[in-house]
């Protein structure tokens, strides 16, 4: 008994702390979830890298953290044709793409670690259809739509640029 008298007044002790904590992370959450929602303009402002697709130069903005990658490319009314946007997870995994809030239509290049495009899927605007990888990736790049066939660019087509030559 002497043993749960001194677990208890530490537990209720701790008790407030634990309130404040969960209470951050529902509002940090409920935060993220705004910021999304509330996006109403394109974010342009993101860090931006070169790659190269063959002797084609690809000025890609860069969405690597969550809030970044589900806010993408919504609200954009155009993009220049060498522009698109890298967006690059933590893990490989089967990615999947979506264009609620997107007004251009898009393609998605499912890219391996490697620079390997993977496998390639037009999306139309403002749909809810599910665009995938065919296999686990870390890279997913956005372009117009028609960009790659315009170059005759397929799956197995090797991109180049600094984010695919870490090892």
């Amino acid at each position: 008994m002497t043993r749960l008298s001194r677990t208890r007044p530490a537990a209720r002790a701790l008790a407030p702390l634990r309130l404040l904590v969960a209470g951050v992370l529902a509002m940090s959450l409920a935060g993220l979830a705004a910021t999304v929602q509330a996006q109403e303009g394109p974010q342009l402002n993101l860090q931006r890298v070169e790659l190269s697709a063959g002797m084609h130069r690809i000025d890609a903005q860069v969405a690597m953290a969550p809030v970044e990658r589900q806010i993408g490319l919504m609200n954009r009314p155009e993009m220049p044709q060498h522009e698109g946007m890298l967006f690059v997870f933590e893990q490989p995994s089967e990615q999947c793409f979506w264009m609620k809030n997107t007004l251009l239509p898009l393609t998605a290049a499912f890219v391996a670690d490697d620079g390997t495009i993977v496998n390639l899927e037009d999306m139309k605007p403002q749909t809810l259809d599910s665009h995938c990888s065919k296999k686990p990736v870390r890279f997913v790049l956005e372009m117009n739509q028609g960009w790659f066939a315009k170059k005759g660019i397929k799956a197995g087509f090797k991109l180049g640029g600094a984010p695919f030559s870490r090892k």
